[in-house]
C-alpha cells in the first residue's frame, strides 16, 4: 500500500493501519471468468493490502446461496474473508472496519453493480453497503 493509501484508510477507517499489519485469512473471491468489473475490484482490495485467491466459476449463485446472502442483495461476486461474506463491489475500507469491529452479521454487501463502486469506477452515483445477517436484520453500513 502507498503511503497516500495507508493515510487515506486511516482517515476513512481508525485502526485499520493496524489492523492491516495483522495476518489476514485470504480473501477467496468467486467470479465469472469473463467479468471485467470484477477483475477491477479485486486489483482494488490488492492495492488496499487483502491477499486475494481468485476462484472462477462459470455459475457463482451457488455460492451465494451456499453462504447466506439474501436474494435482493446479490451483486456480480461473492467473497469471504475472516467468517465474513462479501457480496459485489464493497470497497476496502469498509471491509476493514468489519475486520475492525467485528460486528455480529453473516457480511456486506453493495447491491446490485453500483457504478461509483471499486471496480465499476464511474463516479457520481451515491450508493449503499448493508450490513447482513445481523441480530437485529439489515442496516446501513457505509454510504459512499
Amino acid at each position: 500500500m502507498t503511503r497516500r493509501g495507508a493515510l487515506l484508510l486511516a482517515l476513512a477507517v481508525p485502526g485499520a493501519v493496524s489492523a492491516q499489519a495483522a495476518p489476514l485469512a485470504r480473501v477467496e473471491v468467486w467470479q465469472d471468468p469473463t467479468c471485467g468489473c470484477c477483475e477491477g475490484w479485486v486489483r482494488h482490495m490488492r492495492a488496499a493490502g487483502f491477499d486475494l485467491a481468485v476462484r472462477k466459476v462459470a455459475d457463482v449463485r451457488p455460492v451465494k446461496a451456499a453462504n447466506g446472502v439474501p436474494e435482493a442483495l446479490w451483486s456480480c461476486h461473492t467473497a469471504v474473508v475472516n467468517g465474513y461474506v462479501i457480496e459485489g463491489h464493497v470497497p476496502a475500507a469498509d471491509i476493514w472496519r468489519l475486520l475492525a469491529e467485528r460486528p455480529q452479521a453473516r457480511g456486506l454487501s453493495a447491491p446490485g453493480m453500483p457504478p461509483s463502486s471499486p471496480g465499476m469506477d464511474i463516479p457520481g452515483t451515491p450508493y449503499e453497503v448493508v450490513l447482513f445477517g445481523a441480530p437485529g436484520g439489515e442496516r446501513i453500513w457505509a454510504r459512499h
